[in-house]
């Protein structure tokens, strides 16, 4: 088993959108033997592709899961690859993946460079510890700078790029690469479209260029250990190529470099090359750490190695409806064996859920397998109840791996069905939805009966209610999209709440003492401690109240937005030997937080956007002055490929059309990519404007 393990590479695929993440797949695909034809984007025919809304857009809007085989060195390895979306909106795709994942490749237009959501991508690896390589794609395009881009992934992403490869040509001149490591020049025949490659002489003009950088390669590697720096002083050239590979591959698992390489992946060039590097640098399972838990039961921390012969325990983190099997999770396995028929926990919910089916994915296609070991990715049927980020594992040996956070909503908007015969099909089409995205909630409003859903931008709210109509076959009128407010306190208080019922037969009663605030500024949700001390409260009245708190703040008082973050000491309280029990105290948790947040001073937070808009120098004069009107700041402006770069941030309330805006002030010649940033106050003069626009009065606070 170890053998198989070492061979198993399970890896995603980043990038900003349109850098050619989806087109460099399908020539995954195509060189492995998996597809006999080559799917393009622009075609609408990308196997990874297959939800119709992406294929009518050209862009990928879920992250889909596949497996391809490639023999390098005499040995064949395995590659569980997830590509993922490079639109903002769907940022919780990256984010789940890379949360699972051992290794990534992170592409960069060779044109474009680092651009935003490259940046956005780069951090949430950098978050889980993930290894990457990077691959500066479309090199045949005008404008393409090979160099230029790794100086972009040193200064913007902070990283230490090594390149392995030297192009040779560029734009329409681009023929294919030079090897670093094996000193060889490889280029791809157009006729075959990629398939044959042939070593050549490295050409004249870039000769002295290769030397250097080899050079710079070979001493970098030489410092990897003692031995490898006695060879070097001895004779450069005495390091072989596995001994190279087996330096740079040490030091991309420990985060110190990112290997770099180049291609055209629609021109049909690097991609072999790409795979071999795959194979060579990135992680197997073996090569991480265990993985830690903490037992349910004990509260303790617990490892699972990676080995089939541990305890069984697999993390969900996508789970996606199918009309015909139902719920399908997919899962990593971290330990153990997964067998069909067999009954597993599912620690998120506290519930055994037995295993009907075990699959392979390959995008929307399902390929059954018999069980999943430890350090693959895969997919299972026969779950009645599933969310993403739950532990699935031993029924005698439980464990709680650490779930997947996702950024909250910013933009909600009001949906009813068209015809009333529908109430019922869209409310469970809507939780359906939220089931497959934790970025997407819905909620009843209180006080007008309507339903709210909301999202990460209006792209993702109009791919989702573009689903209800043709996976659901429910049409909905729309609402205009409308800002996610937050609710934050700004004082905290000691409340005490007593609840008493009385009904003839057995009673309710809880008592409970609380101060409550705000949690500190990082902090997202709520922050639950408990002081109650010498048994006052048994342990799962303490939890009730924690889950009273937790279902309360997602209606505040303000306004009825979900309060931003909350922290509650429970310091006392006591019950009652046959009127209490958890419904008693979780009731009670909910009437005092509304009673104790009367006396709290209360605000509005805003979410606020990180805006780069790329213009020529004619028109930045007019944006930076219309970024200013929309309480922007502007950040930085720099010159990039002959157009200028305007940063800032702004406010997502005022930015609803910009793109119509923008396209008017320069004449169709400036583009935008926005995304969120992090919450902000409320400015005091806008507060009550906008509790009147929302509540139609004003609010005394």
């Amino acid at each position: 088993m170890p053998q198989l393990l070492k061979n198993i590479r399970n890896i995603g695929i980043m990038a900003h959108i349109d850098a050619g993440k989806t087109t460099t797949t399908e020539r995954i695909l195509y060189y492995t033997g998996i597809n006999y034809k080559m799917g393009e984007v622009h075609d609408g025919a990308a196997t990874m592709d297959y939800m119709i809304q992406e294929q009518e857009r050209g862009i990928t809007i879920t992250s889909a899961a596949t497996t391809v085989f490639w023999d390098f060195k005499n040995d064949n390895y395995k590659i569980n690859i997830i590509d993922t979306p490079g639109h903002v909106d769907f940022t919780v795709e990256v984010e789940r993946s890379l949360r699972v994942l051992d290794g990534a490749i992170a592409i960069f237009c060779a044109v474009g460079g680092v651009e935003p959501q490259s940046e956005t991508v780069w951090r949430q690896a950098d978050k889980y510890n993930v290894p990457r390589i990077s691959f500066v794609n479309k090199m045949d395009r005008t404008g393409a700078d090979y160099f230029k881009v790794i100086g972009q992934i040193k200064d913007k992403l902070g990283a230490n790029p090594i390149p392995l490869q030297i192009p040779i040509g560029s734009e329409d001149d681009f023929k294919g690469v030079v090897d670093l490591i094996t000193n060889k020049a490889y280029e791809w025949d157009d006729t075959s479209k990629g398939m044959i490659f042939t070593e050549s002489e490295i050409p004249e003009d870039i000769a002295e260029t290769v030397k250097q950088y080899r050079t710079n390669l070979i001493e970098g590697v030489a410092e990897e250990s003692d031995e490898l720096l006695e060879k070097f002083i001895r004779d450069p050239k005495s390091i072989s190529e596995e001994e190279m590979i087996e330096a740079i591959r040490k030091a991309t698992i420990e985060l110190r470099i990112t290997p770099v390489l180049c291609g055209s992946a629609f021109k049909n060039k690097g991609i072999q090359r790409l795979l071999d590097s795959i194979t060579a640098y990135l992680p197997s399972p073996l090569d991480l750490p265990a993985v830690m838990g903490i037992n349910p039961y004990t509260e303790k921390e617990e490892m699972r190695e990676t080995i089939t012969d541990d305890d069984f325990a697999a993390l969900a983190f996508k789970i996606s409806t199918d009309s015909f099997v139902g719920k399908i999770a997919f899962i990593r396995v971290y330990s153990g064996t997964i067998a069909q028929g067999v009954q597993v926990l599912n620690t998120g919910t506290g519930k055994k859920e037995r295993i009907s089916r075990i699959m392979q994915m390959h995008a929307n296609k399902q390929i059954p397998l018999e069980t999943l070991e430890a350090g693959d990715i895969g997919a299972l049927v026969g779950f009645k109840k599933i969310r993403t980020g739950d532990t699935l594992c031993a029924i005698n040996h439980p464990v709680v791996l650490e779930n997947i956070k996702f950024p909250e909503p910013v933009i909600n908007m009001a949906v009813e069905p068209k015809f009333q015969d529908d109430v019922e099909r869209l409310s469970d089409s809507l939780q359906k939805l939220s089931e497959e995205d934790p970025t997407f909630k819905v909620k009843m409003d209180d006080e007008t009966g309507q339903t709210i859903i909301s999202g990460m931008g209006e792209l993702h709210i109009d791919i989702l209610t573009d689903r209800l109509k043709r996976e659901f076959n429910v049409e909905c009128n729309k609402g205009k999209p409308t800002v996610a407010y937050k609710e934050a306190f700004d004082s905290t208080i000691v409340h005490q709440e007593i609840y008493k019922k009385q009904s003839g037969g057995k009673g309710k009663f809880a008592d409970i003492t609380f101060e409550i605030g705000p949690a500190a500024d990082k902090q997202i949700g709520l922050q639950f401690v408990s002081e109650v001390k010498g048994g006052r409260l048994p342990k799962e009245y303490i939890e009730a109240t924690r889950s009273g708190f937790e279902k309360a703040m997602m209606n505040g008082p303000l306004a009825g937005f979900a309060v931003y973050n909350m922290r509650i000491v429970l310091k006392d309280g006591s019950f009652h030997p046959v009127d209490s029990d958890q419904l008693a105290f979780e009731i009670a948790a909910n009437i005092g937080f509304r009673n104790a947040t009367k006396l709290l001073k209360l605000t509005l937070l805003e979410p606020i956007m990180s805006l780069e808009v790329s213009t020529p120098d004619d028109y930045v004069g007019d944006i930076s002055s219309d970024i200013n009107k929309k309480r922007g700041q502007l950040e930085d402006v720099s010159s990039k490929f002959n157009v200028q770069v305007l940063k800032a941030k702004v406010p997502l309330a005022e930015m609803f059309g910009y793109i119509t805006t923008l396209r008017s002030a320069s004449s169709g010649r400036a583009t935008s990519s926005m995304e969120f940033s992090h919450f902000s106050k409320l400015p005091t003069d806008l507060l009550q404007e906008v509790l009147y626009k929302i509540k139609g009065y004003v609010v005394k606070n």
